[in-house]
Protein backbone atom coordinates (compact mmCIF):
# COMPACT_ATOMS: atom_id res chain seq x y z
CA UNK A 1 0.00 0.00 0.00
CA UNK A 2 3.02 2.57 1.10
CA UNK A 3 4.77 1.69 -2.35
CA UNK A 4 1.40 2.47 -4.14
CA UNK A 5 0.91 5.98 -1.98
CA UNK A 6 4.36 6.59 -3.16
CA UNK A 7 3.67 6.57 -6.65
CA UNK A 8 6.54 4.43 -7.09
CA UNK A 9 7.29 3.70 -10.71
CA UNK A 10 7.28 -0.58 -10.23
CA UNK A 11 4.00 -0.20 -8.55
CA UNK A 12 2.75 2.04 -11.66
CA UNK A 13 3.77 -0.49 -13.99
CA UNK A 14 2.29 -3.93 -12.62
CA UNK A 15 -0.99 -1.69 -12.82
CA UNK A 16 -0.77 -0.73 -16.05
CA UNK A 17 -3.67 -2.20 -18.31
CA UNK A 18 -5.47 -2.33 -21.77
CA UNK A 19 -9.15 -1.07 -21.72
CA UNK A 20 -9.90 -4.27 -24.01
CA UNK A 21 -9.08 -6.29 -20.39
CA UNK A 22 -12.47 -5.30 -19.01
CA UNK A 23 -13.70 -6.24 -16.81
CA UNK A 24 -10.34 -5.91 -14.74
CA UNK A 25 -8.95 -6.02 -10.99
CA UNK A 26 -6.45 -4.45 -9.45
CA UNK A 27 -4.94 -5.80 -6.06
CA UNK A 28 -3.24 -4.20 -3.22
CA UNK A 29 -1.24 -5.95 -0.48
CA UNK A 30 -0.80 -4.13 2.97
CA UNK A 31 -1.40 -4.37 6.70
CA UNK A 32 -1.76 -0.55 7.70
CA UNK A 33 -5.79 0.15 8.27
CA UNK A 34 -4.89 3.88 7.94
CA UNK A 35 -3.49 3.43 4.52
CA UNK A 36 -5.89 1.06 3.01
CA UNK A 37 -9.13 3.63 2.07
CA UNK A 38 -5.96 6.02 0.42
CA UNK A 39 -4.53 2.64 -1.64
CA UNK A 40 -8.52 1.26 -2.52
CA UNK A 41 -9.21 4.78 -3.83
CA UNK A 42 -6.17 5.17 -6.15
CA UNK A 43 -7.02 1.96 -7.37
CA UNK A 44 -10.31 3.01 -8.61
CA UNK A 45 -9.10 6.20 -9.77
CA UNK A 46 -6.58 4.12 -12.52
CA UNK A 47 -10.17 2.87 -13.54
CA UNK A 48 -10.50 -0.46 -12.30
CA UNK A 49 -13.29 -2.45 -11.48
CA UNK A 50 -12.77 -3.83 -8.87
CA UNK A 51 -9.57 -3.66 -5.76
CA UNK A 52 -8.95 -7.03 -4.23
CA UNK A 53 -6.93 -7.01 -0.56
CA UNK A 54 -3.90 -9.65 -1.15
CA UNK A 55 -3.86 -11.76 2.25
CA UNK A 56 -2.69 -15.00 0.61
CA UNK A 57 0.60 -13.95 -0.71
CA UNK A 58 3.31 -16.99 1.06
CA UNK A 59 6.56 -15.41 0.21
CA UNK A 60 8.87 -13.77 3.04
CA UNK A 61 9.31 -10.38 2.28
CA UNK A 62 5.60 -9.88 2.14
CA UNK A 63 4.62 -11.52 5.02
CA UNK A 64 7.86 -10.47 7.03
CA UNK A 65 5.77 -7.10 8.16
CA UNK A 66 2.44 -8.72 8.42
CA UNK A 67 1.03 -8.27 5.17
CA UNK A 68 -0.19 -11.11 2.34
CA UNK A 69 -0.21 -14.19 4.10
CA UNK A 70 1.09 -12.86 7.34
CA UNK A 71 -2.23 -10.91 7.99
CA UNK A 72 -4.22 -14.40 8.71
CA UNK A 73 -2.65 -14.13 12.28
CA UNK A 74 -4.87 -11.24 12.91
CA UNK A 75 -8.17 -11.83 11.50
CA UNK A 76 -9.72 -8.60 12.52
CA UNK A 77 -7.18 -6.42 11.13
CA UNK A 78 -8.24 -7.67 7.95
CA UNK A 79 -11.46 -6.63 9.14
CA UNK A 80 -10.51 -3.06 9.15
CA UNK A 81 -8.76 -2.95 6.54
CA UNK A 82 -11.59 -4.25 4.18
CA UNK A 83 -13.94 -1.79 6.05
CA UNK A 84 -11.70 1.19 5.27
CA UNK A 85 -11.35 0.14 1.70
CA UNK A 86 -14.85 0.12 1.28
CA UNK A 87 -15.77 3.17 2.75
CA UNK A 88 -13.72 4.28 0.28
CA UNK A 89 -14.46 3.32 -2.96
CA UNK A 90 -17.36 2.69 -5.02
CA UNK A 91 -16.59 -0.37 -6.60
CA UNK A 92 -16.75 -3.48 -5.39
CA UNK A 93 -13.95 -4.38 -2.73
CA UNK A 94 -12.86 -8.15 -2.81
CA UNK A 95 -9.96 -10.15 -0.79
CA UNK A 96 -8.05 -13.26 -1.38
CA UNK A 97 -6.40 -15.70 1.23
CA UNK A 98 -5.15 -19.15 2.52
CA UNK A 99 -6.71 -21.77 5.30
CA UNK A 100 -4.50 -20.44 8.02
CA UNK A 101 -0.88 -19.43 8.50
CA UNK A 102 -0.10 -23.39 9.36
CA UNK A 103 -2.31 -26.82 9.98
CA UNK A 104 -2.73 -25.81 13.59
CA UNK A 105 -4.46 -22.34 13.13
CA UNK A 106 -7.13 -22.73 10.34
CA UNK A 107 -9.09 -20.12 10.54
CA UNK A 108 -10.57 -19.37 6.33
CA UNK A 109 -14.07 -19.65 7.74
CA UNK A 110 -13.35 -16.95 10.26
CA UNK A 111 -12.03 -14.65 8.23
CA UNK A 112 -15.20 -15.37 5.37
CA UNK A 113 -17.19 -13.88 8.27
CA UNK A 114 -15.55 -11.23 8.84
CA UNK A 115 -14.99 -9.68 5.35
CA UNK A 116 -18.70 -10.52 4.68
CA UNK A 117 -19.60 -8.38 8.11
CA UNK A 118 -16.60 -5.55 6.85
CA UNK A 119 -18.37 -5.36 3.08
CA UNK A 120 -16.19 -7.64 0.79
CA UNK A 121 -18.73 -8.81 -1.70
CA UNK A 122 -16.49 -12.05 -2.34
CA UNK A 123 -13.74 -13.84 -0.99
CA UNK A 124 -10.95 -16.29 -2.78
CA UNK A 125 -9.75 -19.65 -0.86
CA UNK A 126 -6.15 -20.99 -1.67
CA UNK A 127 -6.73 -24.25 -0.25
CA UNK A 128 -3.28 -24.64 1.17
CA UNK A 129 -1.61 -22.66 4.46
CA UNK A 130 1.09 -20.14 4.06
CA UNK A 131 3.39 -23.22 5.80
CA UNK A 132 2.49 -25.13 2.79
CA UNK A 133 3.53 -22.23 0.31
CA UNK A 134 2.59 -24.37 -2.74
CA UNK A 135 3.36 -28.03 -1.70
CA UNK A 136 1.34 -30.96 -0.90
CA UNK A 137 -2.39 -30.68 -2.19
CA UNK A 138 -4.61 -27.97 -1.67
CA UNK A 139 -7.24 -29.02 0.86
CA UNK A 140 -10.91 -28.30 -0.59
CA UNK A 141 -12.44 -28.97 2.42
CA UNK A 142 -11.06 -25.59 3.89
CA UNK A 143 -13.33 -24.13 0.99
CA UNK A 144 -16.37 -26.22 1.57
CA UNK A 145 -16.15 -24.98 4.91
CA UNK A 146 -16.12 -20.83 4.05
CA UNK A 147 -18.96 -21.09 1.48
CA UNK A 148 -21.35 -23.34 4.50
CA UNK A 149 -20.12 -19.96 7.23
CA UNK A 150 -20.92 -17.77 4.27
CA UNK A 151 -24.50 -16.02 4.20
CA UNK A 152 -24.11 -13.24 1.33
CA UNK A 153 -20.54 -13.05 0.37
CA UNK A 154 -19.25 -14.76 -2.46
CA UNK A 155 -16.90 -17.57 -2.31
CA UNK A 156 -14.30 -18.44 -4.60
CA UNK A 157 -11.98 -21.29 -4.51
CA UNK A 158 -8.50 -21.72 -5.51
CA UNK A 159 -5.84 -24.19 -5.38
CA UNK A 160 -4.66 -27.56 -7.90
CA UNK A 161 -6.70 -26.25 -10.82
CA UNK A 162 -5.03 -27.29 -13.62
CA UNK A 163 -7.86 -28.84 -16.25
CA UNK A 164 -11.71 -27.95 -16.30
CA UNK A 165 -12.01 -31.39 -15.19
CA UNK A 166 -10.18 -30.27 -11.89
CA UNK A 167 -12.49 -27.24 -11.78
CA UNK A 168 -15.51 -29.58 -12.02
CA UNK A 169 -14.94 -31.31 -9.37
CA UNK A 170 -14.25 -28.34 -7.31
CA UNK A 171 -17.63 -27.12 -7.80
CA UNK A 172 -19.14 -30.36 -6.42
CA UNK A 173 -17.22 -30.54 -3.74
CA UNK A 174 -17.19 -27.64 -2.21
CA UNK A 175 -20.44 -25.46 -3.94
CA UNK A 176 -18.37 -22.67 -4.27
CA UNK A 177 -19.80 -19.95 -6.21
CA UNK A 178 -16.62 -19.08 -8.42
CA UNK A 179 -13.27 -20.55 -9.36
CA UNK A 180 -9.73 -18.53 -9.52
CA UNK A 181 -7.52 -20.45 -11.78
CA UNK A 182 -3.73 -19.07 -11.46
CA UNK A 183 -1.40 -21.15 -11.96
CA UNK A 184 -3.19 -23.31 -14.02
CA UNK A 185 -3.21 -20.54 -16.94
CA UNK A 186 0.27 -20.82 -17.16
CA UNK A 187 1.10 -22.69 -20.48
CA UNK A 188 -2.34 -22.81 -21.24
CA UNK A 189 -3.99 -19.44 -21.94
CA UNK A 190 -7.07 -21.26 -23.52
CA UNK A 191 -8.07 -22.79 -20.03
CA UNK A 192 -10.93 -20.23 -19.68
CA UNK A 193 -12.90 -21.24 -22.44
CA UNK A 194 -12.06 -24.91 -21.91
CA UNK A 195 -13.81 -24.99 -18.53
CA UNK A 196 -16.81 -23.03 -19.74
CA UNK A 197 -17.07 -25.70 -22.77
CA UNK A 198 -16.89 -28.73 -20.21
CA UNK A 199 -18.95 -26.95 -18.07
CA UNK A 200 -21.40 -26.26 -20.71
CA UNK A 201 -20.42 -30.38 -21.43
CA UNK A 202 -18.75 -30.22 -24.25
CA UNK A 203 -15.87 -31.98 -25.94
CA UNK A 204 -12.74 -30.62 -25.18
CA UNK A 205 -10.04 -31.29 -27.42
CA UNK A 206 -6.08 -30.95 -26.57
CA UNK A 207 -4.02 -28.30 -28.17
CA UNK A 208 -1.93 -29.51 -30.80
CA UNK A 209 2.06 -28.78 -30.57
CA UNK A 210 1.87 -26.14 -33.04
CA UNK A 211 -1.48 -24.48 -31.28
CA UNK A 212 1.28 -24.63 -27.99
CA UNK A 213 3.83 -22.82 -30.14
CA UNK A 214 2.07 -20.02 -31.78
CA UNK A 215 0.44 -19.51 -28.17
CA UNK A 216 4.44 -18.48 -26.64
CA UNK A 217 5.26 -16.85 -29.90
CA UNK A 218 2.55 -14.57 -29.03
CA UNK A 219 3.08 -14.58 -25.58
CA UNK A 220 6.58 -13.27 -26.33
CA UNK A 221 6.03 -11.02 -28.48
CA UNK A 222 3.65 -9.39 -26.44
CA UNK A 223 5.91 -9.03 -23.79
CA UNK A 224 9.08 -8.29 -25.68
CA UNK A 225 6.93 -5.10 -26.58
CA UNK A 226 5.61 -4.25 -22.87
CA UNK A 227 8.50 -4.99 -21.08
CA UNK A 228 11.88 -3.91 -20.95
CA UNK A 229 14.69 -6.28 -22.89
CA UNK A 230 15.95 -7.23 -19.49
CA UNK A 231 12.67 -7.86 -17.51
CA UNK A 232 11.06 -9.79 -20.77
CA UNK A 233 14.23 -12.11 -20.68
CA UNK A 234 13.31 -13.22 -17.17
CA UNK A 235 9.64 -13.20 -18.01
CA UNK A 236 10.71 -16.18 -20.92
CA UNK A 237 12.87 -17.70 -18.78
CA UNK A 238 10.32 -18.31 -16.06
CA UNK A 239 7.08 -19.25 -18.13
CA UNK A 240 8.53 -20.44 -21.85
CA UNK A 241 8.61 -23.98 -21.27
CA UNK A 242 5.21 -24.01 -19.62
CA UNK A 243 3.82 -24.51 -23.43
CA UNK A 244 5.62 -27.26 -24.07
CA UNK A 245 5.61 -29.26 -20.55
CA UNK A 246 3.77 -31.88 -22.04
CA UNK A 247 6.40 -32.31 -25.10
CA UNK A 248 9.13 -34.24 -24.97
CA UNK A 249 12.53 -32.58 -25.06
CA UNK A 250 11.04 -29.85 -22.81
CA UNK A 251 14.42 -30.33 -20.28
CA UNK A 252 15.91 -29.48 -23.21
CA UNK A 253 14.90 -26.30 -24.09
CA UNK A 254 14.08 -25.10 -20.36
CA UNK A 255 17.95 -25.14 -19.93
CA UNK A 256 18.25 -23.65 -23.16
CA UNK A 257 15.88 -20.98 -22.13
CA UNK A 258 17.09 -19.97 -18.75
CA UNK A 259 20.85 -19.21 -20.21
CA UNK A 260 19.35 -16.80 -22.39
CA UNK A 261 21.28 -13.21 -22.89
CA UNK A 262 19.09 -11.72 -25.43
CA UNK A 263 15.89 -11.63 -26.71
CA UNK A 264 16.81 -12.85 -30.15
CA UNK A 265 18.16 -16.09 -29.03
CA UNK A 266 14.85 -16.78 -27.34
CA UNK A 267 12.99 -16.28 -30.48
CA UNK A 268 15.30 -18.22 -32.15
CA UNK A 269 14.69 -21.10 -30.24
CA UNK A 270 10.83 -20.75 -29.99
CA UNK A 271 10.90 -20.77 -33.68
CA UNK A 272 13.33 -23.98 -33.95
CA UNK A 273 11.99 -26.22 -30.99
CA UNK A 274 10.12 -29.40 -31.74
CA UNK A 275 9.00 -31.95 -29.35
CA UNK A 276 11.86 -35.33 -29.75
CA UNK A 277 11.23 -38.41 -27.32
CA UNK A 278 8.36 -39.69 -25.42
CA UNK A 279 5.96 -36.49 -23.71
CA UNK A 280 7.35 -35.15 -20.50
CA UNK A 281 5.19 -34.07 -17.32
CA UNK A 282 6.84 -31.55 -15.08
CA UNK A 283 5.77 -30.58 -11.63
CA UNK A 284 3.69 -27.64 -11.02
CA UNK A 285 5.88 -24.64 -10.01
CA UNK A 286 4.91 -22.20 -7.61
CA UNK A 287 2.83 -18.77 -8.40
CA UNK A 288 5.21 -15.75 -8.87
Amino acid sequence: MEALLRNEQTISRMLDYDPAMRPIGGQICGSKPEFAGQAAKIVEELGFDVVDLNCGCPVDKVTKDGSGSGMLKNPSVIGDVIANMVASVKIPVTVKIRAGWDDSSINAAEITKIAEQAGAVSICIHGRTREQGYKGPANWDHIKACKEAATSIKVIGNGDLFSPEAVARMFAHTKCDAVLVSRGTMGQPWIAQDIVNHLKGHAVAPRTFEERKEALWEHFQIVSKHYPERRAILTMRRVGCWYFKRSGNTKSFREQVSHAQDLSTISTLIKNFTPSGPDEDLEEESDI
